[in-house]
């Protein structure tokens, strides 16, 4: 029982990560009919900006570094999207804009290995060590991801049924035509749903760093998964993005007590190929 417990936290930990992932192709998905292949990107420039700028740079305590980074990657990303992402929603043919999201993250890989340097390096003491719960011994980084991620989530869900530009995002989504007819500045909401997702990709950077080294390479994985928790949840729909995470992350972390660990990412795109198989609208398709 006590590893069950510990393995189903460590489970729903990373399951988060790639839900929350998951709701940045949603985010970007529905708000420009882009497919954004440079999410991981965006994650792996929020952790740098984190470790390597804020706080080895220039020493500032995790919470200030946090904030100071949350914002750089918001303000990013509104850039991003009137430079780039504007642009390719207006484009006649998707390639051309899936090319442009992929060439946006080769670009941003490069500035992160001309800016910091290719060689990995971590924060010794942050969100290091673990809870005790009686014999059930728990990492302090996946309950602190468990918490932050579903804080996010259900923030996410109240801005986008209560607040106006919430409903304005869930109307561009629908129909951009007709949003611009009753008044919404389309390529402003635009800015704000990029600038929002990479706000987003800043969070999971930070909260993957106890797990991974800051590295090149430590967001290609995760945003995979993530894509393929969209997918297995429902693509374009938010709550399904969260059941197809949590669900990705459970099987992947009891798959590994059967299989060897070392092909525990394979049941991922396993599992992906089922439900495009046996149901491509995912488990909440809407």
């Amino acid at each position: 029982m006590q590893v069950f417990v510990q393995l189903l936290i460590t489970g729903v930990a990373m399951g988060f990560i790639y839900a929350l992932v998951g709701i940045e192709y949603t985010l970007i998905w529905n708000s420009t009919g882009l497919l954004n292949f440079s999410h991981d990107k965006f994650i792996l420039f929020g952790a740098y900006m984190f470790a390597g700028s804020y706080v080895l740079s220039l020493g500032l305590p995790p919470v200030l570094a946090i904030l100071c980074t949350v914002l750089t990657m918001f303000l990013l990303g509104m850039v991003s999207a009137f430079a780039i992402f504007n642009p390719l929603s207006r484009l006649s043919t998707n390639l051309f804009a899936v090319i442009g999201t992929v060439i946006l993250g080769r670009i941003i890989t490069e500035c992160v290995r001309l800016i910091w340097g290719p060689l990995p390096f971590t924060l010794d003491n942050f969100l290091r060590g673990s809870f005790h719960l009686g014999p059930i011994v728990v990492s302090k980084a996946h309950i602190v991801i468990i918490v932050v991620c579903s804080i996010i989530t259900a923030g996410l869900q109240i801005f986008f049924k209560t607040t106006k530009m919430g409903k304005a995002m869930r109307c561009v989504s629908e129909n951009k035509t007709a949003a611009s007819l009753m008044g919404i500045n389309v390529p402003m909401n635009i800015a704000f749903t990029v600038g929002l997702s990479a706000l987003i990709c800043a969070t999971i950077g930070v909260l993957v760093i106890p797990i991974f080294n800051v590295e090149l390479q430590m967001s290609s994985m995760i945003g995979l998964k993530g894509f393929a928790s969209g997918v297995i949840g429902g693509f374009g729909y938010l709550p399904g993005a969260i059941v197809g995470g949590i669900l990705l992350g459970v099987v992947e972390i009891f798959g590994s007590m059967i299989i060897p660990s070392v092909y525990k990412d394979c049941l991922s795109f396993v599992l992906l190929i089922i439900f495009l198989l046996i149901k491509p609208s995912g488990i909440l398709g809407n």
